[in-house]
């Protein structure tokens, strides 16, 4: 419909209005016509800026003079303009309800003061109009509230009550129920949803969000629950007069099920699935605050955990990631303040017992109450945040430094072996970071070996194959550590620059000195070390607790072993690289251990 259709419309209804309210000397295709100009200038004062009202008065005044001059007339012109007129005329926006009431109050106020001149008693006629306009306008503006209000707690896209909304009813759940009661929240996110924003556009994406919404207020409806959307793919459930943890997993299992439906956006199946996470508690055990940031931590577990699932709030759980991020967070700190220091574990000839090597052991030396802690409890904080580059680069500067010495109390001095993380191999600068800690040391090449685990050793590619043939064409020696758990391509390891394999502990455990060995353990050991050998390394195992042991490995051809049956990491290691050690290989003898001991026993056991 065109706005002269509208128009039309509109004067002829207002005509049929007025008709029979006064005489007025025109024809009926003159009052037509005059009331259609008078109605194209109401439409104008609503759209045009800045906005008046004193249209609607001179408005007024002409139908006055026109002879529409009964309190009727006014009466049914103010009925039909606030019905129809907006309606006709195809005028929308959040103030044009306002604009209306303001030209309708300006209308009657020029139409009585015309009717004075009329003999009509102006009082009167005052009065009724001034009543139907505030009437008029007080409707607009409870309407007009209503539409804020709704708005100002309602997302636009899906319709769902919004953050606002829902922080308002969680509150007043708080402020209302008893300290026995129970409540549980749901925190619910679509799995990989930037991908689908990422390949299909926003479009896509806003369509998929106002699908899964519709999924969602249908539950709802259904269950009686509060469900909002919190922002972007971020839903939540709220479900109150809970008996227990087990009524809110329920909730999370129907989302999850609800959600990983595919959807029909445009022609095409979107498979998602969704992530939730669980908090149930009674009432006086939290607060809202409290209550959401407990549901966000647990939505970020289930992400971690693998995505399309649940997580419970776990309040162990949280004490150690709490703890995680206090490490890292004092990582910076401590490595200025040179908290971070290494402990030496000795790596023996299960030949003749002979030190060949010591492998470098990262320690964090923390202020009380935690005291000393192990690499398991920060070197993959390091890794996650970077920090293992520099702090990796001061470590191997400490173990050169203190390797370089050896030559002068030892002949021929040991090796000293030192772990490279991930994030180290595929770090441009670590050949050039390597060569220089052998120029400020003094150590040869030939005396530092850098292990790196085996996963890391298998990707076949430029990254990481690259630095350690530099890094072999230099003269390190280079050693694949916890060999055995995981998955090793022979093809791809056969043409690594590795010198040796590390076995890893657990295949040293299975060699128990109260029974048999298993024959599958030890042909499995066998097989390794054959492995090794065939590709022309070195084979060491970790993890050597006991004298039987020794002894099994060195019976299969096993070349060197380290592990607490010979020495656990100390922090200084001159006087047992100087310890005379027995050359007849009786290493499963009680008394031919002791006899590698003695120096680590007189030196600080870390």
């Amino acid at each position: 419909m065109t706005p002269e259709d509208g128009l039309a419309g509109f004067t002829r209804a207002w005509a049929k209005a007025l008709a029979g309210t006064s005489y007025v000397p025109m024809t009926r295709a003159a009052r037509h016509q005059f009331l259609y100009r008078l109605a194209e200038r109401l439409s104008a004062a609503l759209t045009v800026e800045p906005f008046t009202a004193t249209p609607g008065y001179d408005i007024g005044t002409e139908l006055v003079a026109a002879d529409f001059a009964a309190p009727e007339a006014l009466g049914r012109t103010i009925e039909v303009i606030d019905s129809r007129l907006l309606t006709d005329l195809n005028i929308t926006g959040a103030d044009a309800r306002h604009r209306l009431a303001a030209l309708i109050g300006s209308l009657a106020a020029g139409y009585s003061w015309m009717l004075h001149d009329r003999t009509l008693d102006e009082q009167e006629a005052i009065r009724c109009a001034a009543l139907i306009t505030r009437e008029q306008a007080e409707q607009a503006l409870r309407e007009s509230e209503a539409r804020f209000r709704h708005a100002a707690l309602h997302d636009p896209l899906t319709g769902l009550p919004n953050r606002a909304k829902f922080t308002e009813r969680l509150s007043l759940i708080f402020a209302e129920s008893g300290p026995d009661a129970r409540l549980g929240v749901c925190f619910v996110d679509l799995d990989a949803f930037k991908a689908v924003n990422d390949s299909l556009g926003h479009y896509i994406g806003d369509q998929l969000l106002a699908a899964a919404g519709a999924r969602l207020a249908r539950f709802a409806a259904e269950f009686g629950h509060l469900v909002a959307r919190l922002g972007g793919d971020e839903f939540v459930v709220l479900v109150e007069d809970t008996n227990c943890v087990e009524d809110a997993i329920k909730v999370a299992d129907r989302v999850m099920a609800l959600l990983c439906e595919p959807f029909r956006i445009e022609c095409r199946d979107l498979a998602m699935s969704a992530s939730v996470g669980v908090v149930e508690r009674t009432v006086a055990d939290t607060d809202p605050s409290d209550l959401m940031r407990a549901a966000d931590i647990t939505l970020h577990w289930a992400k971690a955990d693998g995505k399309a699932r649940w997580r419970v709030f776990d309040p162990k759980r949280n004490a150690r990631d709490i703890a995680r991020y206090t490490l890292a967070a004092a990582m910076p700190g401590a490595l200025e303040r040179g908290e971070f220091g290494l402990v030496y574990q000795p790596i023996v000839d299960l030949t003749d017992g002979r030190i060949n090597g010591v492998e470098a052991l990262a320690r964090w030396h923390r202020p009380e109450p935690d005291g000393t802690l192990a690499p398991d409890h920060f070197i993959n904080l390091a890794e996650d945040s970077g920090l293992i580059i520099p702090l990796g680069l001061r470590l191997m500067e400490q173990a050169c430094e203190q390797a370089a010495s050896w030559s002068d109390v030892a002949a021929p001095a040991p090796f000293v072996s030192v772990n490279l993380a991930v994030r180290q191999i595929r770090h441009p600068d670590l050949v050039a970071d390597i060569t220089g800690v052998l120029g400020r040391t003094g150590l040869p090449p030939e005396r530092l070996q850098l292990e790196i685990t085996e996963s890391a050793a298998m990707d076949n590619d430029d990254e990481t194959a690259a630095p350690l043939g530099e890094l072999a064409n230099l003269g390190l020696r280079l050693a694949i550590d916890d060999f055995g758990t995981g998955y090793s391509n022979l093809a791809y390891l056969r043409e690594l620059p590795v010198h040796g394999l590390k076995l890893a502990g657990p295949f040293v455990r299975r060699l128990r000195a109260d029974a048999p060995t298993d024959p599958t353990d030890r042909a499995i050991l066998t097989a390794l070390v054959a492995l090794g050998h065939t590709l022309g390394m070195t084979v060491t195992a970790e993890g050597v607790e006991t004298a039987a042991q020794a002894a099994e490995l060195r019976a299969i051809g096993c070349d060197m072993a380290q592990g607490w049956h010979f020495g656990r990491p100390v922090a200084a290691i001159e006087e047992a690289i100087n310890q005379p050690h027995p050359v007849d290989g009786r290493l499963h003898r009680p008394d031919r251990a002791a006899a590698v001991r003695p120096a680590f026993r007189r030196l600080a056991s870390i």
